[in-house]
């Protein structure tokens, strides 16, 4: 008998990306007792709130989740209120609001705007964080994109080298509907990993050593998003459909034809 959480994640890679919360929220209803293991292994757009205290946006995981409460980067913060939250130590306190004060410049550089949450938590022999990335673009009348980056890194640290684990991945999610051209849906996500071993002189080089991982982890990612999801997708439509019309399509074809004629007489 098939193991019930791998069906599930197998029926999840089946369906509609653009749809995956419904589908995951859906899959948790009919199978209570698999939530947990689906919400940390299933990554979903992100959500944004706002951070009560400082009045900041940020943005919302299973990793900055404790039960139904979310913990604010800004302030360190759940809500709502917890009485034994759990948090991480005061040194990778420390070294998150650096990462987040790190990757919000990273974000406004690169993104142009759009949110971003860094959020770590301690692990017996180092420690552990994900970086949260989103843009949100409204461009013409119903279109609209999303794109979502979840960067889970895990750090050991041993002497004056660390070793990084970093699991990545980008969900991209765009529609248009014109009158000209029709609707247009293109959803997907796409998943890399890499590990590097990295010299590190104190807690801060972490920062520029994650940094570094990520944005050349973003880079190779994105390159891959366009050539396959638009370059392709592209090749597919212009083979379907062409944009002339079918007389200037003909007239074309009879100029290639006495080109090639006049060549073949030269020759």
């Amino acid at each position: 008998m098939a193991d019930p959480f791998d069906s599930s994640l197998d029926l999840l890679r089946r369906l509609n990306p653009k749809n995956i919360t419904q589908n995951l929220n859906a899959l948790c209803n009919l199978s209570p007792d698999l939530t947990e293991d689906l919400l940390s292994s299933v990554d979903q757009p992100l959500e944004v709130k706002r951070c009560k205290t400082s009045g900041r946006d940020y943005l919302v995981c299973d990793y900055n989740r404790d039960g139904d409460s979310y913990r604010s980067p800004w302030s360190n913060e759940y809500d709502p209120p917890l009485a034994d939250a759990s948090g991480p130590s005061a040194a990778i306190r420390r070294l998150e609001v650096a990462a987040n004060d790190a990757f919000d410049i990273y974000r406004d550089l690169y993104y142009e705007g759009g949110l971003s949450s860094v959020y770590m938590w301690d692990l017996d022999d180092g420690f552990a964080g994900v970086v949260l990335l989103k843009k949100v673009s409204a461009g013409a009348a119903k279109s609209s994109g999303n794109w979502d980056s979840v960067h889970v890194f895990e750090v050991e640290t041993a002497g004056r080298t660390a070793q990084y684990k970093l699991t990545s991945t980008v969900i991209l999610n765009m529609v248009t509907d014109s009158g000209a051209l029709g609707s247009f849906d293109l959803s997907g996500n796409l998943t890399r990993q890499t590990r590097q071993s990295l010299a590190v002189d104190d807690e801060t080089g972490h920062v520029a050593n994650l940094g570094r991982m990520i944005e050349d982890m973003e880079s190779k990612m994105r390159n891959q998003l366009q050539e396959v999801y638009f370059g392709k997708t592209k090749d597919i439509v212009s083979d379907l459909r062409s944009l002339g019309t079918l007389s200037a399509v003909r007239e074309e074809k009879k100029l290639q034809h006495e080109m090639v004629s006049d060549l073949g007489a030269r020759n």
